[in-house]
């Protein structure tokens, strides 16, 4: 198991001074770019009996016991904590964003069997790693039982925590790790590993992942690609009677529609002054209503989106909150024809 290429940089600066390496790591950057790969891939390395190194590059062997359990997901020295979900039909949310509708936060239950992981001895006498995933979804009680681990590790043990908004943080947690920053690759190589992974429209789904690889991989499903071409549909015709019928159609996913609408809105309003990031197809639609549109409703329909976007979550709120947003959006539309 080794990082995906455009985060081999981060990795080789990381083993440059292994016995360096901290009690907490903080791994962060955007979603889809590969931050709980590098972590996995860090555990399994520390945990490796025979770690191969060539050059500058440091990976396991992927063939001794050690690897062998933690590609089994059994590994009696590695612990990874993410959200747990409500229903056993909802899997749990990956790199690409949140804990989908149905999930909890990561709460102090989660980080008290942390506790008894880390009162062990460990079993191959060496590192023990915990991988917290997403770490901005722990609650604050869960954040400050993690805190009294930071502030006394025990030795030989790594926590790599992985969050997307590492600002959602407690400021303590946040002081107490060393930060490790991972960047958007660039577009080139996103753009040719994605080639090889999903060869159908890669630079459209690259551009609507934000320049994203994994989350653009995600984004390649076929029967998602055709529900998002609907909706942009109607976004761009703009009819009423359309919109009115989405919040209904999409109340199972409201949070995919909730970021079509909001990357419509981002070139909506990005179009005045440049090319738009996520719908270039859509250019001269675009053009169009941001002639029209008012600037005022806009930033406020956006402000609504980025602020009542995370009550997706809950089952109740989804189909109201997309229906408010897109009869917003209707009125602000139909000004531009």
């Amino acid at each position: 198991m080794t990082p995906h290429p455009w985060n081999l940089p981060a990795w080789r600066a990381l083993w440059k001074e292994p016995e360096r390496l901290p009690h907490a790591l903080l791994v962060h950057g955007p979603r889809g770019i590969g931050k709980l790969a590098f972590a996995r891939a860090l555990a399994m390395t520390l945990l490796c009996q025979a770690p191969r190194r060539a050059g500058p590059d440091v990976t396991a062997c992927g063939t001794c016991p050690s690897c062998h359990w933690f590609n089994q997901g059994s590994h009696p020295d590695f612990k990874l904590i993410e959200p747990a979900e409500a229903g056993e039909d909802e899997a749990v949310a990956g790199e690409q964003g949140t804990p989908r509708k149905g999930a909890r936060p990561i709460g102090i239950a989660d980080i008290r069997t942390l506790g008894e992981f880390l009162a062990l001895a460990a079993h191959q006498g060496g590192w023990r790693v915990v991988v917290v995933h997403p770490a901005e979804t722990m609650n604050a009680a869960a954040a400050n039982a993690l805190l009294k681990t930071l502030e006394e590790p025990p030795a030989r043990v790594l926590i790599i925590l992985v969050a997307h908004q590492p600002r959602r943080l407690l400021a303590t947690v946040l002081s107490r790790c060393r930060k490790l920053a991972l960047p958007v690759p660039d577009w080139a190589q996103a753009l040719d590993w994605l080639r090889q992974e999903a060869p159908d429209a890669p630079e459209a789904l690259l551009r609507e992942a934000g320049g994203a690889p994994l989350l653009a991989l995600e984004f390649a499903d076929s029967e998602r690609r055709q529900r998002r071409d609907r909706f942009i549909a109607a976004l761009a015709a703009g009819d009423a009677g359309t919109l009115s019928s989405l919040a209904q159609e999409y109340q199972a996913r409201p949070e995919e529609a909730w970021g079509w609408l909001s990357r419509w809105l981002h070139d909506l309003m990005r179009v005045v002054h440049g090319a738009p990031r996520y719908f270039p197809e859509h250019a001269s639609t675009l053009e169009r209503l941001a002639r029209c549109a008012d600037a005022g409703a806009l930033l406020a329909l956006d402000e609504a989106l980025r602020r009542d976007g995370r009550w997706l979550r809950h089952p109740l709120n989804g189909q109201l909150l997309l229906e408010s947003w897109l009869l917003r959006y209707g009125d602000v539309a139909r000004s531009g024809y």
